[in-house]
């Protein structure tokens, strides 16, 4: 488009919204930003706060303070909103809009409208392409989260010994995560245990220990806005069994390869593949998959019985960011990480896109202005976070009761690794010009269980 076709841009914060705090650094409610792009200019509209609210609640940011903070061109009390926006909308033709719902709402805006092209749709998919790619200031602060959170789940390994239940885990990784300043959780804490730990989303962390082999702490403080997520599997007591050690090893192994593989070019879906494949392959190994070839199970989708769900997701304002449903398509489902159930036909479909290298963007890949989001790019960060699950329920219902996968499970092995739970094991990557770095530096595999006093 031609300049004079893009004039004027609009967007309202009324709670905590990743895309305002990211065109502007402001996290409290109550302000506007405005974007008039023939004059290149970037204005933050904030509220006043009277003396009176300040006694009460504390004072807001001033209009100093903010363009100290942040790098918009001008900063105004929102009281003058309206009039500029009256006097600058009735010499423009298009006002973009992020959303519908944030349309201005002034005396006058009515008989304004008729003379405007008003895009609400165009913004949104524009800063999304910008998001997905880290600025150095954003990888700082993704960072920063990483480091809070690995030295809480450093400390919580510290702790583990005395603990009782579930819920002192949690305790111990929001202290440490307050004592450094990071009051912000960047997501519910799943601190399972025992059965828990085959439940993805657990979050009721109330359970005792007593008598349960792992825990899975799924837990990640924000920095700035910014988040972390973080995985560690910690045994409970001085020692494995040898089921929860052969299980805790191969998720291990699994992540370890998929990170090594990282760097640009790399298709994410082929990622979640491989580390498919290495699970099949250990589970042959360990006996609970039978009757039939790693490579033969692996295509008819029978890992995901243990490992039902996506490898990662994109991470920065937001714990699972932009576009992290673009990195696993094989079906156009939006949904990502763990909130993307791998299934069988999921993962049937991912193996055969993988084949023949199909580009549709309705199976696999999602495009944008000649970029792939399935597939990594330098500044992009994503999680890489394995699991193996023994959820009887899911497992009885959808496979032991299929005549298409039954076959390939020994239930006579399997029944002695229902309680190991699960193991899911996770970290940070940033993707780099010549590979990748880990942003997660918490302990994990032989380092954790050395912490942990536990015979690896």
């Amino acid at each position: 488009m031609e300049a004079t076709d893009i004039e004027h841009s609009l967007m309202v914060e009324e709670e905590f919204d990743a895309l305002f705090y990211y065109l502007t650094g402001v996290d409290f409610p109550g302000s506007s930003v405005t974007y008039d792009i023939e004059a290149d200019k970037l204005t933050l509209w904030i509220p006043y706060t009277p003396p009176a609210t300040i006694l009460w609640f504390g004072n807001t940011p001033s209009p100093e303070d903010c363009l100290a903070m942040s790098d918009v061109h001008d900063v105004k009390y929102i009281n003058l909103v309206e009039e500029y926006l009256a006097s600058r909308l009735a010499k423009v033709k298009t006002l973009y809009v992020l959303r519908s719902s944030q349309m201005p709402r002034f005396a006058g805006f009515d008989h304004l409208k008729p003379r405007l092209l008003i895009d609400t749709t165009s913004l949104q998919p524009i800063m999304d392409e910008a998001r997905v790619i880290k600025s150095e200031y954003e990888i700082d602060m993704i960072r920063k989260a990483n480091a809070l959170s690995s030295e809480a789940h450093r400390q919580v390994a510290r702790s583990m010994y005395g603990m009782s239940n579930e819920c002192q885990i949690e305790a111990a990784f929001i202290s440490s995560c307050t004592a450094q300043n990071a009051h912000t959780q960047a997501y519910p804490i799943i601190a399972g245990s025992g059965p828990n730990a085959s439940t993805l989303h657990y979050n009721a962390n109330n359970q005792p220990l007593t008598g349960r082999q792992l825990v899975v702490l799924d837990a990640g403080a924000e920095w700035n806005c910014y988040a972390s997520d973080v995985t560690r599997t910690l045994p409970i007591g001085s020692a494995f069994s040898p089921e929860a050690k052969a299980i805790y090893d191969l998720v291990h192994q699994m992540q370890e390869e998929c990170i090594r593989r990282i760097r640009p070019g790399v298709v994410f879906r082929d990622l979640q593949l491989h580390a498919t494949l290495v699970a099949v392959k250990g589970l042959l190994r360990l006996g609970i998959l039978h009757n039939g070839t790693a490579d033969e199970i692996f295509k008819n989708g029978t890992g995901s019985a243990f490992f039902p769900h996506g490898l990662g997701h994109h991470i920065g304002l937001d714990v699972h960011d932009v576009l992290s449903g673009d990195l696993l398509r094989p079906a156009g489902e939006s949904m990502w990480g763990k909130r993307r159930p791998i299934g069988p036909n999921s993962l049937r479909a991912m193996i055969k896109q993988a084949a023949i290298g199909s580009d549709d963007p309705n199976d696999a890949t999602a495009t944008s202005g000649g970029r792939e989001y399935n597939t990594l790019h330098p500044n992009m960060i994503v999680t890489v976070e394995p699991g193996l699950y023994f959820c009887r329920p899911y497992i009885e219902a959808y496979f032991l009761r299929s005549d298409q996968h039954r076959n390939y499970i020994n239930q006579a092995v399997l029944e002695g690794y229902w309680g190991v739970g699960g193991v899911r094991v996770e970290d940070c990557v940033l993707v780099t010009e010549e590979g990748y770095e880990n942003l997660t530096t918490a302990p994990k595999a032989q380092e954790l269980l050395r912490i942990l006093g536990v015979e690896g």
